[in-house]
């Protein structure tokens, strides 16, 4: 088993760690069983995989897609990294699984990814001569992302997207300011978490909305917990004056092993 976000690695389990048991069944639903399920289906088909495991080696990246352009594979089955930039004109079927997964995660824009990533990848059948056909798996087909992604309809989707976000105070309308803290405890990171909500509370006007401090979604990497704290404003003079004293707050003896990230205009919060 490995985690791609911070490398660690250690053998598959073969017993229940709690009752010892070897009745254990494996589950997922990442490119892997993607493509044990297809080779199932279709037998006789040359299938690629191209995702972060497949990709480690200098020049892998490009030998699949030289590959397949060259029509030694009949499927290509991928992360998003295969969803815009390619160009082959042989392709005419797009298959999109678990289309809304990122719609789920805790951050504003992800309708607007879900329909960037729908839309870009419905480009990749039908470029030539041939008609192409995209077939979507959605749990949600009525959400807007999936609807106006059917549709191809940019318009009606930034029309509705704005008027979202001009609502509930996102960008472009409110500009944000991202604080993560991290440490090895848990304890200590949530408590200093709150001290940091204190300074800020205290240090800017009522004209700021502060959100958080809550666990980020991906809450541990490299035995590090991580919290964090989201501040939207429009117009806030005390602004640089608060940040620099949280700032100060870190470098203090006690908190040396703290690590704090502000990030100004945040594009992902996960």
């Amino acid at each position: 088993m490995n985690c791609h976000y911070c490398g660690f690695n250690k053998g598959i389990p073969r017993h229940c760690p709690n009752c010892k048991s070897k009745s254990i069944r494996y589950y997922g639903t990442g490119t892997q069983k993607a493509a044990d399920e297809l080779a199932l289906l279709f037998p006789e088909a040359k299938i690629l995989r191209m995702d972060v495991d497949t990709t480690r080696k200098k020049g892998s990246h490009e030998r699949l897609l030289t590959d397949f352009g060259a029509g030694k594979a009949d499927i290509l089955l991928g992360t998003q990294m295969i969803a815009k930039g390619l160009d082959f004109p042989n392709v005419t079927l797009v298959g999109v699984l678990n289309a809304d997964t990122a719609l789920n995660l805790p951050d504003f824009r992800s309708s607007e990814r879900t329909f960037q990533l729908l839309t870009q990848v419905a480009g990749r059948a039908g470029r030539a001569d041939k008609e192409g056909k995209v077939y979507i798996q959605t749990y949600n087909p009525n959400h807007y992302a999936i609807r106006f992604a059917k549709q191809q309809d940019y318009e009606g989707f930034y029309t509705y997207e704005m008027n979202l976000r001009r609502t509930l105070g996102y960008p472009p309308f409110y500009y944000t300011v991202g604080i993560t803290l991290s440490h090895k405890q848990e304890e200590f990171v949530l408590k200093k978490s709150y001290q940091i909500l204190q300074l800020l509370k205290e240090e800017l006007t009522d004209q700021v909305k502060i959100l958080g401090p809550t666990p980020r979604p991906i809450a541990r990497t490299h035995n590090l917990y991580h919290y964090q704290i989201l501040l939207k404003y429009r117009f806030e003079n005390q602004l640089e004056t608060a940040l620099n004293k949280v700032l100060d707050l870190t470098q203090q003896v006690e908190n040396k092993d703290l690590r704090l990230i502000i990030d100004n205009e945040p594009q992902n919060f996960n």
